[in-house]
């Protein structure tokens, strides 16, 4: 089966497959069960998800570690490094900046963008912060595949643009606000505060049967 026809929900689990499989690198094998629990879903659902990979283990004996990393690896794309370019170098974006997972998973921060006159020409994480109005000149420079957009939502959208019109065609945004992107990129969302009154919502529920 190609990556293409893997579903987008269990490609969405894959990620806490690998970072499940990173905890136990160095057993040489992991039953279903393990590798379920220690990825938070059910043992069928691990193994439906799997299957689609091609990947079914061995009864009795249960997945080798090694191989099956480098099978979620191969789908998700991780074994190519991609270039990344935050723009927003607030809190957030200075968080991100300084964030050591994104190298350890393919992925090298090689630009910062900010339109505070303040916050140009400094410098985080070891990167010079450039000017939004240098954002298309900026990824052509880096080759930047994929952007961050650490902006306040009424900002988003203008950013969006910008990194879809320089090449940018995988976006990362923590904006709360819905992006309207051309049909060949990809945009994940982070809402935090979204999920927070999501949990609100699931107490509210718990605390009604009390």
């Amino acid at each position: 089966m190609s990556t293409a026809q893997v579903p987008g929900a269990t490609v969405a689990r894959l990620p806490g497959y690998l970072h499940a499989l990173e905890a136990v690198r160095g057993t040489g094998v992991v039953t279903s069960e393990e590798l379920a629990r220690a990825a938070g879903v059910s043992p069928a659902q691990l193994r439906k998800d799997l299957s689609f990979l091609g990947s079914y283990g061995r009864r009795g004996v249960g997945y080798d570690v090694a191989h099956l990393e480098r099978q979620i690896g191969a789908v998700l794309g991780v074994q190519t490094r991609r270039t990344v370019v935050i723009v927003g170098i607030g809190y957030l974006g200075h968080a991100l900046a300084s964030y050591g997972g994104f190298a350890e998973r393919g992925f090298d921060v090689a630009a910062l963008v900010d339109a505070d006159p303040q916050v140009v020409g400094t410098r985080v994480a070891g990167l010079v912060v450039e000017p939004v109005d240098a954002l298309a000149q900026v990824v052509a420079r880096t080759g930047a595949t994929v952007g961050v957009i650490a902006v306040p939502a009424p900002y988003a959208q203008d950013v969006c643009d910008g990194l879809v019109a320089a090449g940018v065609t995988g976006l990362l945004t923590f904006a709360p606000r819905a992006l309207r992107v051309p049909d060949g990129v990809t945009v994940r969302a982070v809402d935090v505060a979204s999920e927070l009154q999501i949990l609100a919502f699931h107490d509210a529920r718990r605390h009604e049967g009390v």
